[in-house]
């Protein structure tokens, strides 16, 4: 079971390096190469000095660069959110959701699915009986080492270890 939920992540993290190199590969040939000599002149670029032109090939390189930078930190950025309880990449802030429908206390093996989509199992003996709550807030914290996560209902003080499952 592990391998079909570590393909997509393995994708995703390659999908996330190969970015964050993206705009060190992304220098284009300047505009006058990109263009046939038809083009170019209708454009009104042939009246530029050579100086303008360098000016104009410098702005759009890195205009290009800018907007590579921005869209490969969105990517990781997703990346990162959607994985995020399968893989620990190193954010210590909580994940904060409401569990859907109705919480009847912490119990070995129950699952829980959240207001984000994200579904959490409970993997240890951790209580909570006699409770039963309505779409309670959760806060699911990851553990200081590993990749270990415990799930806190609001106005309670037990925690649960978890793993998500979704």
């Amino acid at each position: 079971m592990p391998s079909i939920r570590l393909r997509p992540l393995w994708h995703s993290l390659m999908f996330v390096a190969l970015a964050a190199v993206a705009p060190v590969a992304c220098a284009q040939p300047p505009i006058e190469q990109q263009m046939n000599p038809a083009q170019f002149k209708a454009a009104g670029l042939d009246k530029l000095s050579p100086q303008e032109l360098a000016n104009l090939n410098a702005w759009l390189n890195n205009t290009l660069e800018v907007e590579t930078t921005k869209a490969a930190s969105l990517a990781k950025e997703k990346v990162e959110t959607e994985n995020r309880g399968f893989v620990s990449f190193g954010k210590a802030d909580p994940i904060v959701a409401r569990i859907v429908g109705e919480f009847r206390g912490f119990s070995d093996g129950r699952s829980w699915t959240l207001d984000n989509g994200q579904v959490w199992e409970q993997v240890d003996s951790a209580s909570l009986a006699g409770v039963h709550k309505t779409d309670p807030q959760v806060r699911i914290t990851p553990a200081v080492v590993g990749n270990k996560w415990y799930m806190q209902i609001e106005g309670y003080n037990t925690r649960a270890g978890v793993r998500r499952v979704k």
